[in-house]
C-alpha cells in the first residue's frame, strides 16, 4: 500500500503504478479496437471516432507525470488498523427483556440488566515497509486526543508522517474517557466552559490574544481555529491508574517499543514505566506532573503563581527501574527562570522544568541515562507546549531521531 501524503490525520491512500493503469490500459484497448471498427464504415462515423480518439488519449497511463506519484512525498504502509485495549464491563441489576426494553428512548432508556462496555484505550497503527525494530507509542497529553501527533494545526505534517517516512512503525493512543476512547463506566458531568485564552496562555503561545515575540505557530486566524478546537474533554473522571493500566496492556499487545509522551501523560509514563519492561526508552515533551522519586528522597513541592507542584515516591528499588532505560525530555521556549507575579501561564512550567531538573538529576545518580534539553539553550527559539507541532516540527523531529540513533533505539 502506498500513501501519498497530503498533511491530514488519514492519508489517501493510493496503489502502484501498475494496479492504477491497469483498468485504463484495459479501456483503452476496447476503445482502439471500436475506432477501427468505425473507421471501416467511413466518414459518417467520424465525430465519434474522433471523440473516442480524444477520450483514448486522456486515458492514456503513458504519462508518468500525471499518474505516478512523486516519490518523495510516499509514505509506503505494510499494515495499518486500529483496536482496542484494556477497559471495564459493568452491568445494571435486573434483566433485560429485548420487547419491553428492545425500544430506542435516549431521553429515558432502560437499562435493566445491560451491560457497557468501556474505560478503553483505543489504538491507531501504522508499520510501514522495511520498519525498523522498535515502534513508537504516542500518547497525548491533558485536553488532547491523538490528533496532537497527526497534523498541525496549520496543516503541515505531524509526527505520525514523519516518523514514518523514518521508518517507524506508529501507535497512536487515545487514552481511555479521551477522544475516541469516550465510553466512560463512570458519569461526568460536561460544562461548556469558555477558557480559549486560558489555554493560550498556559500552553505558552502567548497572553490572551497576542502571540509571543518569534513564537513558532502560524499567525494564520485559521490555523489558531484549528488548534481551538483539537481540544478534548474528558467524558469520565480523570483516572491516572485506569489509565496506567491501559497502556502497560498496549505494551503487552505491542511489545518492545518506545514510549512517547506529551504534558500529562509524562508522569504517567513513568508510573507506566516502573510496571512494563516492554518500555525500552522514553522521550517525553514538557512533561508537567507526577515526578517519580525514591520515597526518602522526595524533594520539596515547588510553588508557583496559582499552584503547587509535587512529586511523588515509590519504593528505591522499584525507582530504580526508571534507571535501566534511556530517557529524554525536551522543553520549548518562554520559561522563565525566576518566579514572575504577572504570567500564570509561564509560571506553571517554570515549575515542572526545575522539577525535571531535580528529578534528572536523582535518576542519574543511580545510575540512569535522563537527558533534559531546553530548547533555547540549543539555539531553537519559539517553541510553545506543543514542539511536536511548531512551524519547526521537523526539526524538532530530527532532534529526537538523533538521540534515537545515539542511543542504538533504531
Amino acid at each position: 500500500m502506498l500513501i501519498e501524503n497530503k498533511s491530514s490525520s488519514y492519508p489517501e491512500v493510493k496503489t502502484r503504478k501498475r494496479e492504477l493503469c491497469a483498468p485504463y490500459n484495459q479501456l483503452y484497448a476496447s476503445l482502439k479496437h471500436n475506432i477501427l471498427k468505425l473507421m471501416k464504415n467511413r466518414i459518417k462515423h467520424w465525430r465519434i471516432a474522433l471523440t473516442l480518439i480524444l477520450v483514448s488519449l486522456c486515458l492514456s497511463c503513458d504519462n508518468d507525470k500525471k499518474v505516478v506519484l512523486d516519490d518523495n512525498n510516499v509514505i509506503e504502509i505494510r499494515e495499518q488498523g486500529s483496536f482496542t485495549v484494556g477497559g471495564e464491563v459493568i452491568q445494571s441489576s435486573g434483566t433485560f427483556d429485548p420487547v419491553a426494553h428492545g425500544f430506542f428512548n435516549p431521553t429515558n432508556q432502560n437499562t435493566e440488566g445491560q451491560t457497557l462496555h468501556g474505560d478503553h484505550a483505543t489504538v491507531f497503527y501504522q508499520i510501514p515497509t522495511q520498519a525498523k525494530k522498535l515502534p513508537l507509542v504516542f500518547w497525548h497529553g491533558y485536553g488532547q486526543s491523538m490528533r496532537t501527533w497527526q497534523t498541525t494545526p496549520d496543516g503541515r505534517e505531524g509526527f505520525q508522517s514523519i516518523f514514518l517516512r523514518k521508518q517507524y512503525s506508529i501507535y497512536l493512543v487515545d487514552q481511555p474517557r479521551r477522544g475516541q476512547s469516550g465510553r466512560s463506566t463512570k458519569p461526568l458531568t460536561l460544562n461548556a466552559n469558555t477558557d480559549d485564552q486560558l489555554w493560550f496562555g498556559i500552553f505558552r503561545l502567548g497572553v490572551n490574544n497576542e502571540f509571543y515575540p518569534n513564537v513558532q505557530f502560524s499567525k494564520d486566524p485559521e490555523a489558531l481555529n484549528q488548534f481551538y478546537r483539537q481540544i478534548t474533554p474528558d467524558t469520565g473522571p480523570l483516572d491516572i491508574e485506569l489509565n496506567i493500566k491501559s497502556i502497560s496492556t498496549l505494551f503487552d499487545k505491542v511489545g518492545p517499543s518506545i514510549l512517547v509522551t506529551h504534558s500529562h501523560s509524562g508522569g504517567q509514563g513513568w508510573l507506566t514505566a516502573l510496571r512494563n519492561e516492554n518500555i525500552k526508552a522514553i522521550v517525553s515533551f514538557e512533561p508537567g506532573s507526577n515526578f517519580v522519586f525514591p520515597e526518602n528522597e522526595i524533594p520539596n513541592s515547588i510553588p508557583y503563581f496559582g499552584g503547587t507542584l509535587s512529586a511523588r515516591g515509590v519504593p528505591l528499588e522499584t525507582f530504580k527501574k526508571l534507571t535501566e532505560i534511556p530517557i529524554v525530555i525536551y522543553y520549548g521556549d518562554y520559561i522563565p527562570k525566576e518566579k514572575v507575579i504577572d504570567n500564570p501561564g509561564k509560571e506553571q512550567w517554570r515549575a515542572a522544568l526545575e522539577m525535571a531538573k531535580k528529578w534528572t538529576r536523582v535518576v542519574n545518580k543511580y545510575g540512569g541515562d535522563v537527558t533534559l534539553v531546553h530548547l533555547p539553550e540549543k539555539d531553537i527559539i519559539g517553541n510553545t507546549h506543543f514542539p511536536m507541532s511548531d512551524l519547526n516540527n521537523k526539526k524538532i523531529a530530527d532532534l529526537m531521531n538523533q538521540w534515537l540513533e545515539t542511543k542504538n533505539l533504531n
